[in-house]
């Protein structure tokens, strides 16, 4: 009955991010990527968008509208709006080929710091926007079964996910975790400090969207060949209207500085308390960087540099992690070994 069951539903993987949340499909891949973000009709309580529709209503609201995210660093901030938002993805990723619609076993990746009430409010979430089963499962050993890491072998792997809400960082070997810390520290963290960075310098005031495009097209934790510089508008806290100035990478490089710093600590934290045996496969293998923080230029110099080991971007980053859950529901292997809560 179970094996019926599976053959007729759609089965999902879902990294449920603060930035971004993803979704992969059993036997199709990954096949939504869109903002983690909500707008709500306050008068009404409606859901007005979605996703990237409503990524691009952020800052541009009016007074009865609110565009937010509800999630904030790895775990639910609105239970209600998060339920909206995973039950719109649910519906867009559902399949209409069976004439039967059996709800779908859903994976959800979480952080590994997060609390059992935060778990249990997780699953509770998926069972109401309409799952049949939840399991959930740490964001690391996700991210390194998504980027390839031998993890069932008796030797060390060290993987670096670098998201928008938590950076999350493990030690594995023979399938488990065996060392890991999770820190509430990563993208978003550095959009701030490039907001603040220009209110302190330039008496500029920015939004979130424009300080993620700065990091984007110029953001840097690595001096670069050719640094690269760009316009900036936003208002002007002095005069209260309209400017324009001019940045370039070494600035964003200063703005990104101590978020930067607070990453590199917990990695050499985690090094220190690796045990020998371990810490000698990753003087060879070196470790990993996933999630959307690896697409920031020379972060994988900067990391290999101060930890003397081998550092590696992932290919396709921003996906490592939706696919470790991916990869578990398509190998009943790894299924089987995750709890149930």
């Amino acid at each position: 009955m179970v094996k019926f069951l599976n053959f007729f539903s759609s089965d999902l993987g879902i990294d449920l991010g603060t930035a971004n949340t993803c979704v992969y499909v059993r036997g199709k891949g990954v096949v939504l990527m869109e903002p983690s973000i909500v707008a709500i009709n306050t008068t009404t309580k409606q859901i007005v968008a979605v996703g990237e529709e409503a990524k691009r209503m952020l800052g541009k609201t009016p007074s009865n509208i609110i565009a937010m995210r509800p999630m904030r660093d790895g775990v639910i901030a609105d239970f209600e709006a998060c339920e909206a938002m995973l039950r719109y993805f649910i519906m867009k990723v559902k399949t209409h080929k069976h004439r039967f619609v059996i709800p779908p076993r859903i994976i959800i990746s979480v952080p590994s710091g997060i609390t059992s009430v935060e778990r249990r409010a997780v699953r509770e979430t998926a069972l109401k926007a309409g799952a049949r089963t939840v399991r959930l499962v740490e964001e690391p050993m996700a991210a390194a079964i998504g980027v390839g890491l031998p993890v069932g072998e008796p030797s060390g792997s060290f993987i670096l996910d670098i998201g928008g809400g938590t950076t999350e960082m493990a030690v594995i070997s023979l399938g488990g975790i065996v060392l890991t810390k999770s820190l509430r520290v990563a993208g978003n963290e550095m959009d701030e400090a490039i907001i603040e960075y220009l209110k302190k310098k330039y008496n500029l005031l920015i939004g979130e969207r424009t300080a993620e495009e700065i990091k984007i097209k110029i953001g840097s934790a690595f001096p670069l060949q050719e640094e690269l510089e760009m316009e900036v508008h936003g208002r002007s806290l002095v005069e209260g209207l309209p400017k324009v100035v001019k940045i370039n990478s070494i600035e964003i490089r200063e703005a990104l500085k101590d978020t930067l710093n607070e990453i590199l600590n917990a990695v050499r934290d985690i090094l220190e308390e690796t045990p020998p045996e371990l810490s000698s496969d990753l003087i060879d293998k070196g470790l990993v960087i996933a999630g959307g923080g690896a697409l920031l230029r020379g972060i994988d110099k900067l990391i290999a540099s101060e930890t003397k080991l081998p550092v590696k971007v992932a290919d396709d980053p921003l996906t490592a992690v939706v696919r470790g859950t991916g990869i578990m529901l398509e190998e009943d292997t790894y299924f089987r070994q995750i709890p149930q809560e």
